[in-house]
């Protein structure tokens, strides 16, 4: 029983297996056939796709085939049309150019004919010309003989009678034309400097070589003499200024030539004064403290000058120089002031031309430096400025233009011309400047003395405070001619040997009087 069951799942396998084999065999051949009558189809298919495929594609080579031809076609039919049109132009051409050749060849003999011609003309003109001159010649013969004078003595005759007239013409020429240059420029110049003077303004002080320092009482001139004087000898030791203690009532007056060593002696004195302690000691301690005081004031001085005119910070060697313009004055006029104001006349006066303005303020505001040190050193405040800011690399504009604003060097550039106008009106408008009565009436003399000595005049009168001359000249001596010219010569003479602020106006008088009595 146990070998029959185990035989049996034997004999099944066996027997499926055998059933299994044909079952497959069979399938796979079914597969085979239907695959290659699916292959068969498909190649039909694919032969048939290919022969419709291969008729449109030869349908569109054709198509394009002749549209290419068209075209080609077409490009040379307008090839051939442009062509055509080419050679009309060139027939066109070539008949206008015949045309033209032949108006040339017919041109060129017109053009020889009238050459013989004028040819002939001329052989008639010259035969004139020669007929013409001989009786010019017999008739010259005909007129020195009537006038018993020759052909050369009678044309310079006539040269001197138009060099006369000439002489007369270009004068009363000269006198229009410099009327009208004169007319012409003072206008500009007087818009430009009213313009500049309307738009600056600036307040001036009248200052001296002495200072007064009031006192609360007589009895403090005692303590400041000090006991035999010591106090006095100590201070001006100290400061180089003169202590003067006179009559005037509780006041006592320093007197100095250096500005800035006699304001440090005013602060100091009035100190003194204020603290009541007056002994040598304390004498030196408050010089010492009036000196930063005076140094810290010439350096705001000189911050607050550069800042109103909008310039940059100088070097603080030039700082340093303008804080001591502060105190230093001329004829009356603060020179720290004046500085200022000539900067802003150049500055707005080169605006007006389109210049540099804040290098024309800068050359204006730094002209006057050498004041601040010509008592130490030799030479003329313009050179010792100059050189000066020459020394701190300033633009030789400005340096050009602080030597220059009193001629001393000549002018490189507009700029300097500048400075030098805006310094004469800062310093000759009314009020500026004062003026000691000698050297007023010493500057009216030599005027009068220049203007008299030309040939010709007979008297001169400076009037207008010295502004203008007025010069009367002998008629028969002098005519019309000579009196413009001789205004120029005085002018001249005026600018080369005087100094003096401003300009100065030379007008010459010509005064003809012809007188008979009726009986």
């Amino acid at each position: 029983m146990d070998v029959l069951t185990q035989i049996i799942p034997v004999l099944a396998v066996i027997l499926g297996f055998g059933i299994a084999i044909p079952l497959v065999s069979y399938s796979y051949k079914s597969k085979a056939k239907h695959a290659g009558t699916l292959a068969e189809q498909i190649l039909l298919t694919a032969e048939k796709e290919g022969r419709n495929l291969k008729k449109e594609k030869e349908l569109e080579a054709k198509d394009e085939a002749h549209k290419i031809l068209q075209k080609a076609g077409d490009e040379a039919q307008n090839k051939l049309q442009e062509v055509r049109e080419s050679q009309r132009n060139i027939s066109n051409k070539e008949m206008k150019l015949d045309n033209k050749s032949e108006a040339l060849d017919r041109k060129e003999v017109e053009i020889k004919k009238i050459e013989a011609e004028v040819s002939q003309e001329l052989k008639e003109v010259n035969l004139e010309k020669n007929r013409y001159d001989e009786l010019v010649q017999q008739e010259n013969q005909k007129l020195e003989h009537i006038a018993r004078m020759t052909q050369d003595e009678a044309k310079n005759m006539l040269i001197e009678n138009l060099k006369e007239l000439a002489h007369d013409e270009a004068a009363q020429l000269t006198k229009q034309i410099r009327e009208d240059a004169v007319a012409t420029a003072t206008k500009e110049a007087n818009k430009i400097v009213i313009s500049a003077i309307q738009r600056s303004a600036a307040d001036h002080t009248a200052e001296s070589t002495v200072s007064v320092v009031e006192l609360p009482s007589e009895q403090m001139k005692g303590r400041v003499i000090g006991r035999e004087g010591r106090n006095i000898r100590t201070f001006e030791q100290l400061t180089g200024v003169e202590l003067i203690v006179d009559d005037t009532p509780e006041a006592v007056v320093l007197s100095g030539f250096d500005p800035v060593r006699r304001e440090i002696a005013r602060v100091a004195l009035t100190n003194l004064v204020q603290d009541g302690r007056i002994h040598p000691s304390r004498i030196e301690e408050m010089i010492k403290k009036a000196t930063k005081e005076v140094d810290e004031e010439m350096r705001v001085a000189a911050e607050e000058a550069v800042t109103e005119l909008h310039l940059p910070v100088f070097h603080p060697q030039i700082m340093k120089l303008i804080g001591r313009l502060k105190y230093r004055t001329s004829y009356g006029q603060n020179i720290l002031k004046h500085c200022i104001e000539v900067g802003w006349l150049t500055g707005l006066m080169a605006a007006e031309l389109g210049l540099d303005g804040v290098l024309a303020r800068r050359a204006g505001f730094l002209h006057d430096l050498g004041k601040a040190i010509d008592r130490n050193t030799d030479g003329t405040h313009a050179l010792i400025g100059g050189e000066y800011a020459r020394k701190f690399n300033e633009p030789e504009a400005v340096i050009n233009a602080i030597e220059s604003h009193h001629e001393e060097v000549p002018m490189t550039g507009p700029v300097s011309a500048l400075v030098q106008s805006a310094d004469a009106i800062s310093g000759s408008r009314r009020g500026a400047r004062g003026d000691t009565l000698e050297s007023y009436i010493k500057r009216l003399r030599n005027l009068e003395g220049i203007a008299t000595g030309f040939e010709g005049v007979s008297k001169s009168y400076a009037i207008q405070a010295g502004r203008e001359v007025r010069v009367m000249v002998e008629s028969d001596k002098v005519d019309d001619s000579r009196a413009q010219s001789l205004s120029l010569e005085i002018a001249s003479r005026i600018e080369a040997e005087m100094t003096y602020p401003g300009q100065i106006k030379v007008v010459v008088i010509r005064e003809s009087r012809s007188s008979a009595l009726a009986k």
